[in-house]
């Protein structure tokens, strides 16, 4: 089994970056990637970008196209240990059907109707593997274990979901089902479901901004996360813009609880001794989702005390 490259020291600095340009105040990055990686007659979906630093402020939020802008976004942000979360398949082995992060994701929190859509080397949204091997080329270390995260020396990526954080965090009370504030429900007429879909995203945001989170998280530090507590508008682009965003602050947010909590509160869905997981990929990395987790949705022999 290769070895996973060094991850770079503390003195780490960014290419681009000047020399003494003091990036360590940001902690944690969220990449909310758009999976395809586009033609040449359409561009690539919008990826929601967002940057914490240790206290939970937002300090950049926004959008980008295309894994090169992905990549030169999170470039223009690292610090010496900055820790990136990334809602996209990392690293994928599996040649058809289900991995077995995804197939966990839906035992284990599929009470709470969360799922994971499926990937494998057939699949064409791939635009996550094609992120982490440029992120790898810049030394940027990948981590799959709350060890290798804890430990880490300099930058390093993961790969979460925001929905299992969403009901994994018992704080933001979505004790029965997650939030639909996505997709639009099939069953409802469309005007009803986009009315209902914004109801849930103004739900959300309410509960993020006014609930008590350990870590904390202020949305208001930002201009463009503080307008996602404005009112929902019912056109479906301007809605998955927004959407896509505040993704994005879900994945830079769980970067910050992973660390906080650890394994009492996270666990670690196909990478579980005992259980299958798929093979490692050339450099040795095992392909999971980090996932924020109540007592009831780790797998029983594995349970802590929170």
């Amino acid at each position: 089994m290769l070895r996973l490259r060094p991850t770079p020291s503390a003195g780490f600095r960014a290419p681009g970056t000047k020399p003494g340009q003091d990036w360590g105040v940001i902690a944690y990055l969220g990449v909310d990637l758009a999976w395809g990686l586009g033609t040449e007659r359409r561009t690539p979906n919008e990826t929601g970008l967002a940057a914490l630093d240790a206290d939970g402020r937002v300090l950049d939020a926004g959008w980008a196209r295309g894994v090169d802008d992905v990549t030169a976004w999170v470039v223009d942000h690292l610090g010496p240990r900055t820790l990136i979360g990334v809602d996209a398949s990392l690293v994928v082995t599996n040649p058809t059907g289900i991995r077995e992060a995804e197939r966990q994701v839906g035992q284990r929190y599929g009470r709470w109707k969360v799922a994971a859509n499926p990937t494998n080397l057939a699949s064409a949204a791939s635009a996550g593997a094609h992120l982490l091997d440029r992120l790898t080329a810049l030394g940027i270390g990948y981590v799959s274990d709350t060890t290798a995260m804890h430990e880490r020396t300099g930058p390093a990526v993961f790969e979460c979901y925001p929905y299992t954080t969403l009901v994994g965090v018992e704080e933001l009370g979505y004790d029965d089902e997650r939030p639909r504030y996505k997709r639009l429900d099939t069953a409802l007429p469309a005007p009803e479901a986009r009315a209902r879909r914004a109801v849930a995203f103004d739900e959300l945001v309410r509960r993020l901004r006014m609930t008590p989170l350990d870590p904390p998280l202020v949305l208001d530090a930002h201009p463009r996360t503080a307008a996602l507590a404005d009112p929902s508008v019912l056109h479906g682009p301007t809605h998955k813009h927004r959407e896509d965003l505040l993704d994005g602050v879900l994945c830079a947010w769980t970067a910050a609880f992973w660390e906080r909590h650890g394994d009492q509160r996270v666990q670690v869905l196909g990478g579980d001794p005992g259980l299958p997981s798929d093979p490692v990929d050339q450099a040795g990395r095992q392909g999971v989702v980090v996932a924020p987790a109540r007592g009831s949705q780790r797998r029983p022999a594995a349970r802590l005390e929170t």
